[in-house]
């Protein structure tokens, strides 16, 4: 059994169907399931159930062992020809970095100044919510992400690059707060709230709750979305106003919204810059984290 042939059971094992996992590898079917068959034989064992289900394919208990393997062993050898071929090699490549949508605003500068210094790097930006940036993470697709504290540290390093205050947003057709640029959370209690969730952990929601708590106060709040660009056009609508970090509305601003300054609230977005631990880092991601 070689290399190649890990690839093609990893593949098989994704997608569940010869058909599928072999347009994902540009081949064609029949020598797909040839190789799968030499691998059984070989290992003398089924490690795809065909019968159980006649649309997708399932791993069997030996199947999922032989899987979780070469997982591991098909990462460390890519980490590992990717790190042999950049001994002595300059900085060029592909970069693929990831960035909740909020903080988004963070790379330009980043990748302009990047760029100017090493012209030959191109570059793959991935945004998303949280979730989907640490799912963006763990199957290689990006090697950094710039995302809201806290993370599970254990699986990840992290740099810290700074907080981004928190500000209250608000449709320019709300009458109400045309002659304000500053505003407190008094001000808000009865406001139909519109805010970010994120779909696991701590963050901007559950922050904001406590602040109303520690001023006796109970937000009203109408929508919940983990998407702050989709709560950024409702807001414009006149639907409801929001609590978003200032980074998700600067520097060019979102028409037809109004941003407003809270002037006794101390919550401020964590930001940071985080990479894989179980994972070889490019000479190419090293140099970019120098940035910041």
């Amino acid at each position: 059994m070689d290399i190649r042939q890990l690839r093609y059971f990893l593949a098989l094992s994704e997608e569940g169907q010869v058909s599928r996992a072999a347009k994902r590898l540009n081949m064609s079917q029949p020598p797909l399931s040839q190789q799968l068959n030499l691998m059984e034989e070989e290992l003398g064992v089924t490690l795809l159930d065909r019968k159980r289900n006649g649309k997708r394919m399932e791993l069997t208990e030996a199947g999922r062992a032989l899987y979780e393997k070469s997982k591991v062993l098909l990462e460390l050898f890519d980490d590992s020809m990717l790190e042999v071929k950049e001994t002595g090699e300059g900085i060029q490549g592909t970069l693929a970095i990831g960035a909740v949508l909020a903080y988004m605003s963070y790379l330009p500068s980043k990748v302009k100044q990047f760029n100017d210094k090493y012209p030959s790097v191109t570059f793959k930006l991935f945004a998303g919510d949280p979730y989907e940036i640490n799912n963006y993470m763990e199957n290689q697709d990006i090697e950094l992400a710039i995302v809201y504290l806290p993370v599970d540290s254990n699986q990840v390093f992290i740099k810290n690059i700074g907080e981004v205050p928190n500000v209250f947003v608000v449709s320019e057709e709300w009458e109400d707060f045309h002659f304000k640029d500053k505003i407190s959370l008094n001000d808000l209690e009865n406001t139909p709230l519109l805010l970010v969730h994120r779909e696991k952990g701590l963050g901007i929601y559950e922050e904001i709750i406590e602040e109303f708590k520690k001023n006796e106060l109970k937000p009203n709040i109408l929508c919940e979305c983990h998407d702050v660009n989709v709560l950024l056009s409702l807001v414009s609508a006149g639907i409801g106003a929001s609590i978003v970090p200032k980074s998700a509305v600067s520097p060019h601003g979102i028409k037809g919204v109004r941003v407003l300054e809270i002037i006794d609230s101390a919550i401020q977005s964590k930001i940071a810059l985080i990479w894989r631990k179980d994972r070889y880092l490019s000479k190419t991601a090293k140099h970019f984290i120098d940035l910041f």
